[in-house]
């Protein structure tokens, strides 16, 4: 057998197998009489979170942390000693032998270093001992992770420090359990090299504009407002022998080359249709172990493509559910290999059929308000629109403080989902254009455009509802108007949908950078209002309407009712002179703009060394992943595809000169004659790969570099792929060594 037949064996075992795969059995855990228990029962029993804290602390340090973590002050390093005391027996009891500072550095995953309870008495006995000290701070080896050239890679030392506003949990694995304890990761002089430590200045740069705005509007209670975040992570099941049989899905995620199959998902039944069984035992599985570690999971669905899912949380504390969007991915790849399933995250791993996003639902909640405040309550939602006037009003000043933050900064928000993986996938017939644009609905733009017609104080929020026909604002907001699935960042009744995140990426950056341009928003708003109240010594609704009458107009070119897939809009968005930056390299650009450099230092979200840093981590992470491709999609070509099409091709040939020995027609000979042809085309495509991939190499600029991979190496990327799928519809299945699109999608 040739070595080109034994890879097309491999492939045709491995579906064999696939006859003989059934769900793996998952038994709900049961009570101490047999009965199934319910998610509440269970639900957080591996954390260790408000609810532990209050029952294993002592009445007056849970009073002191609770205080700490509502004003978002350093918890008293005296109480660590107690909080790590309670936390080590709590771990001890249920079996946890380690523990780690968990921390996201940016790579898009996680990282942890674990450091065992055990240690020695002055006799020298061995104990299980966690200090507050250990709690606090840990050190790590920071010398291999990305820093955008901040520091020399010589520079070893970074430590972890813990975020008390996430709850510790305990993460098991097949041998075991270790506490993990979220924390920040900073360099030995302090500078960031996380994406918690931005994710956090940003949210307290959030709250304080926020709280400024509501203070003018008159709400002088309120104390703290936080973004909540609802992330739903779409994903691929893929059976994990035949995707061990892909070096391009095994190497970058994604397939890179691929005929789609006869049937896709032109008929429209693979959304919310029925789950497959392997499916739905993984899903069973992968809720569990997430329900444990206090993941509120709630929905799950098939997703539009064929061997594409759903799974979506409930809204929680931002800080907390970009923590918690960590966990979901870590499990659903751990469970999945339990269940013979590769999961895929990447933004398009299938050419031709839906990608996969990161939906944003995001929204600010009241968190601490004074004792007398009745306007205002602990846990209201600033975007939900009230009962009166002043509701309404408080209600439209926060949405167009949210429109002014994305309609300064649209650039600088396409930059924080820039990457190789999300090119793919934005601007295709499926997701938002590299366009930022808002969608209201059909009730609230008609509203903004009778408020901007309006003139002096005869024209109120009242008058302006009155005026389109309708009794009030709540169930209208909510209700009045479909859903606009085209949009990038789209208002969805009490929040927005941020809807052009990639799959794969941490939520954390563009989390941050959201944060940060709607409080810049909310800051422009804020000194409106007060210059008019300087003026009038007493802000009147008049003076508000008359800001937001302007805000309106300032705004007015970021909103957009109709279908961001279409070629009009195209034309539309440049006129309206709104950044549409179609690859990740000028995406990136944006960082290194003054006005992108004035907001994240000025807010404090990243001093200007971190800021640069980011740029060129996200560039170098852009390069990396090009490269990567392209020289999988070089070896594939040349010790798999053109391997089988020459073998299929000399099959062919003895063929037909044993026809023409005895005198028969050759039937083989027009096959033959076209994939000579495609042969020929592939080779020069897979040299003209080699020439460009000369030309990267001979650039001394990063930026240089990924301008001529986002202009040339992918195009030529392409160009190969288009004749190797060529060649895959032509050669004989029993040639073939890779597995196929219909093998991938439709066989779990």
């Amino acid at each position: 057998m040739s070595f080109v037949n034994a890879h097309a064996q491999a492939r045709f075992d491995a579906l064999r197998d696939l006859n003989f795969k059934v769900p793996r059995v998952f038994e709900f855990p049961v009570d101490d009489q047999g009965q199934p228990l319910k998610i509440s029962d269970f639900f957080g029993v591996n954390t260790f979170d408000i609810f532990k804290m209050k029952e294993k602390l002592p009445k007056d340090v849970f009073s002191q942390i609770i205080a700490s973590l509502e004003s978002s002050k350093p918890l008293d390093a005296k109480l660590a000693g107690l909080v790590a005391h309670a936390m080590k027996e709590w771990a001890l009891a249920k079996g946890v032998t380690h523990y780690c500072h968990w921390f996201q550095p940016q790579t898009g995953i996680t990282a942890e270093k674990h450091d065992a309870f055990l240690s020695f008495d002055d006799r020298g006995a061995p104990i299980e001992k966690f200090s507050g000290s250990e709690l606090i701070q840990g050190e790590s080896d920071a010398s291999s992770f990305p820093s955008g050239g901040m520091r020399s890679t010589f520079e070893a030392r970074g430590y972890t420090a813990w975020d008390p506003s996430s709850p510790v949990f305990i993460m098991e694995h097949e041998n075991g359990k270790t506490l993990c304890i979220p924390s920040v990761f900073m360099s030995y002089h302090g500078e960031s090299l996380d994406e918690k430590t931005g994710l956090l200045r940003s949210i307290e740069f959030l709250s304080q504009k926020t709280c400024d705005l509501l203070h003018v509007l008159g709400y002088a209670q309120v104390k703290r407002v936080i973004p909540t975040l609802g992330v739903e992570q779409e994903y691929f099941l893929v059976d994990r022998a035949l995707y061990s049989l892909r070096p391009d899905l095994l190497m970058t995620g994604r397939s890179l080359v691929g005929q789609l199959p006869p049937k896709g998902q032109q008929l429209e039944d693979h959304y919310f249709g029925s789950i497959p069984a392997r499916a739905q035992a993984f899903m069973c599985e992968s809720e569990f172990e997430l329900y444990k570690l206090g993941v509120p999971v709630k929905t799950r669905h098939n997703e539009v493509a064929p061997g594409q899912f759903e799974l979506a949380p409930i809204f929680e504390e931002a800080n907390r559910a970009v923590d918690h969007n960590q966990l979901i991915m870590e499990v659903l790849k751990r469970v999945g290999i339990r269940h013979g399933f590769q999961v895929l995250f990447h933004e398009k791993p299938f050419a031709g059929i839906n990608g996969s996003g990161k939906h944003h639902n995001w929204s600010l909640m009241v968190a601490s308000v004074g004792s007398r405040s009745v306007e205002l309550v602990r846990g209201q939602n600033l975007l939900s629109p009230g009962k009166t006037s002043s509701d309404h009003l408080r209600f439209l000043t926060i949405l167009l403080g949210v429109l002014l933050g994305v309609q300064k900064h649209a650039g600088l928000l396409r930059a924080g989902i820039a990457s190789a993986g999300n090119d793919h996938r934005l601007g295709a017939n499926e997701a938002p254009p590299a366009i930022l644009s808002v969608f209201l609905g059909n009730f609230l733009d008609s509203f903004l455009n009778e408020l901007e017609k309006g003139a002096g104080s005869d024209m109120s929020v009242e008058t302006t509802v009155l005026k389109l026909g309708v009794a009030g604002l709540p169930w209208v907001m909510k209700d009045n108007t479909d859903r606009n699935r085209t949009s990038p960042f789209a208002f969805t009744g009490n929040r927005f949908e941020f809807r052009a995140v990639g799959s794969a990426a941490s939520c954390a950056f563009p989390t941050t950078l959201l944060n940060t341009v709607i409080g810049d928003g909310f800051s422009e708003l804020t000194e409106a209002l007060k210059a008019k109240r300087k003026k009038s010594k007493e802000l009147q609704e008049s003076d508000i309407l008359e800001v937001l009458r302007n805000t309106v107009k300032q705004t007015r070119s970021i909103r957009f009712e109709g279908n961001n897939y279409s070629g009009k809009w195209l034309e539309e968005a440049e006129q309206r002179h709104l950044p549409h930056l179609r690859k990740t390299p000028e995406a990136l650009a944006q960082f290194l703009t003054p006005s992108t450099q004035k907001l994240l230092t000025e807010s404090g979200v990243f001093e200007d060394v971190e800021r640069v840093s980011r740029f060129h981590v996200h560039l170098e992470r852009y390069l990396k992943d090009m490269w990567i491709e392209l020289n999988t999609l070089k070896l594939m070509v040349d010790v798999q595809i053109l391997p089988a099409v020459y073998a299929y091709h000399g099959s062919l040939s003895q063929a037909a000169m044993t026809a023409k020995s005895v005198g028969v027609p050759a039937p083989q000979l027009e096959l033959l004659n076209r994939l000579s042809l495609w042969i020929h085309s592939l080779q020069e495509k897979r040299n003209h790969l080699d020439r460009v991939a000369s030309q990267i190499e001979e650039c001394t600029q990063e930026e240089q570099k990924a301008r001529i991979f986002a202009e040339q190496g992918t195009a030529v990327m392409g160009e190969v792929r288009y004749f190797c799928d060529i060649l895959e519809s032509a050669v004989s299945d029993t040639f073939w060594p890779l597995p196929k699109y219909f093998e991938l999608l439709f066989l779990i």
